[in-house]
């Protein structure tokens, strides 16, 4: 087993390993007592491993519910935050309780954010079973809900009383899921290590996975650590996300997370280039994505994505701050007007 600690307001560790959802509730009761557990999870996480989290939960002396909600994107809803707060009503948890996140991104923000706002905030932890969880979503704190006008619009920091993250989980992932991890990695490669992009943009990558997991949780480490808040060098782990979210509200969330990322760090690096704020090119992040199978195309007009850039988080009154890879392993933050910020997002969607 490997374990990344990390630090800040509420300091956590990030356990990292084969077979370890055996060991959940061994884990979990090395920082809580035993006390009602409510296992929030989804409908295609559910017949794989809810089962497994339950009994090892019950096995440590917890008393475990269980709340199982349609699985994909569009889930992530406010409806459904308040199905969970309801549920955790009827089944009598306190704030003596907590609450488990299984499974992948988005029942890890919206457990989170459940969480978070029940009686004001009960602690939870992160069981991510997907890659893109594992790298990425597990760390940092951030939960929310996704609104009809943009993806994660309402949310809260709260950060995990623990991360257990059973790298077998994996093995029951459809391609397409992998590649959404793939996407992040290379993000995270082009911030901050050239050698794990380089790992990760050659398509081989799949042996070894608590290793790499372990990897990618260190680089998210270095970005969110004195930066729970996002308001400051942690926004650099946005590159991407800019236009990558955009594209998924746009497109309904048919497009997943990965995909749109992948098209938005190519489009961002571009941008960039033609502003002559970097001279890396953005065929590097091409090539990186098509090895992995994401897409490179928009698909959508810059009309399209401005708007729906214009709703994102990182807006901040008449500017909006950009992530610049400056090169392999190496980026700084950019603020723009948003009519500096229109003409970037012109060139970047034009090839």
């Amino acid at each position: 087993m490997k374990t990344v600690c990390i630090p800040g307001e509420a300091p956590y560790r990030v356990l990292i390993g084969e077979g370890l959802l055996r060991k959940l509730g061994e884990e979990l009761r090395a920082v809580h007592v035993p006390c009602r557990a409510a296992v929030v999870t989804d409908s295609a996480v559910a017949p794989l491993y809810l089962a497994q989290a339950l009994a090892a939960l019950r096995g440590a002396g917890f008393d475990p519910v269980h709340f199982v909600f349609p699985a994909g994107e569009a889930s992530k809803t406010a409806e459904t935050w308040l199905d969970i707060q309801r549920f955790l009503i009827r089944s009598g948890l306190t704030r003596a309780d907590l609450l488990v996140a299984l499974g992948g991104g988005v029942t890890g923000d919206l457990a989170g954010f459940a969480a978070a706002t029940y009686q004001r905030g009960i602690p939870f932890v992160q069981v991510p079973t997907t890659l893109l969880g594992a790298v990425d979503a597990s760390v940092g704190g951030k939960t929310g809900v996704d609104l009809p006008e943009g993806k994660n619009l309402v949310g809260a920091f709260h950060q995990p009383l623990l991360v257990v993250c059973d790298t077998d989980t994996f093995a029951t992932l459809p391609e397409r899921c992998l590649r959404d991890g793939a996407a992040e990695m290379l993000k995270h490669g082009v911030l901050a290590d050239a050698d794990l992009f380089e790992k990760v943009a050659s398509g081989r990558w799949r042996d070894g996975l608590p290793a790499l997991v372990q990897r990618n949780v260190e680089i998210k480490c270095g970005f969110v650590a004195g930066d729970e808040r996002d308001r400051g060098r942690r926004q650099l782990l946005n590159f991407g996300h800019t236009v990558g979210h955009a594209l998924e509200a746009l497109s309904g969330y048919t497009l997943s997370h990965g995909e749109a990322v992948a098209v938005g760090m190519a489009a961002e690096t571009r941008a960039a280039r033609k502003m002559g704020l970097t001279n890396l090119s953005e065929t590097i992040i091409l090539k990186g994505a098509e090895a992995n199978g994401l897409p490179a195309a928009c698909g959508f007009s810059f009309a399209e994505v401005y708007q729906a850039a214009l709703r994102d988080k990182k807006r901040t009154d008449e500017r909006i701050t950009v992530c610049v890879p400056l090169r392999l392993g190496e980026a700084a933050l950019h603020s723009l007007s948003l009519d500096a910020f229109a003409d970037y997002l012109e060139k970047g969607l034009t090839a």
